[in-house]
């Protein structure tokens, strides 16, 4: 699919104005360029950008509501998914504040100089939420290409205050991960098909205990 095509798909089933399309080139352009040293997504997919990780990263924006007040991303890498959420809330006048954190110096930079472009309610934290004392205060969390599903539960467990609801976005290993994660917890979840991908889909977990 050429980018016209993406676009367009992008414009279609998420429906946004013509001044978040130009917010999310502006944030394709600068995403192109730091990848050259940064290596913030594959290769295989820097041509993709407006499918494999714009629309992907969108497509729970119409499960995160006007009561929801921080959205929390854990391990956001190039903004994915917390960033393009930003953007989508804002498009949707949703007043919710991102929490992004990430580990990564180099990263966290690329993050700032994007937000200050794109002028979005967005926090950044320089931590390693797996080795350090991270407390994760907010409604909702989302989790794209991160951690396996049994880390992810276990730092919401562990970590998680006030939390509502959480996204785990999952690929073709997806349902052995759930399997697995379920032998110690008991979670209480919806799965939704992705529409990027049909080996895909997106978990929201409600609510999760330990066996």
């Amino acid at each position: 699919m050429d980018r016209l095509d993406q676009i367009n798909t992008f414009n279609r089933l998420i429906r946004v104005s013509r001044e978040t399309i130009v917010g999310l080139k502006t944030y394709e352009n600068i995403l192109i360029e730091a990848n050259k040293s940064l290596n913030l997504v594959g290769n295989s997919t820097i041509k993709q950008i407006w499918i494999r990780h714009f629309l992907d990263s969108a497509q729970v924006i119409d499960f995160i509501d006007k009561n929801d007040n921080i959205l929390i991303d854990l391990g956001s890498g190039a903004g994915f998914p917390g960033l393009v959420l930003g953007i989508a809330a804002k498009e949707n006048k949703i007043p919710i504040k991102i929490k992004i954190i990430e580990k990564s110096p180099k990263k966290i930079m690329f993050l700032k100089k994007l937000n200050q472009k794109l002028r979005l309610n967005v926090e950044f934290i320089k931590e390693n939420v797996l080795t350090e004392p991270v407390l994760l205060d907010g409604d909702v969390i989302v989790a794209r290409a991160f951690k396996p599903l049994q880390t992810i539960l276990e730092l919401i467990h562990s970590k998680a205050r006030n939390w509502r609801k959480s996204f785990i976005f999952q690929g073709k290993t997806g349902e052995s991960q759930i399997l697995q994660a379920s032998k110690s917890w008991n979670i209480k979840y919806k799965q939704r098909a992705s529409i990027t991908s049909n080996d895909s889909f997106v978990m929201e977990i409600n609510k999760i205990e330990k066996k």
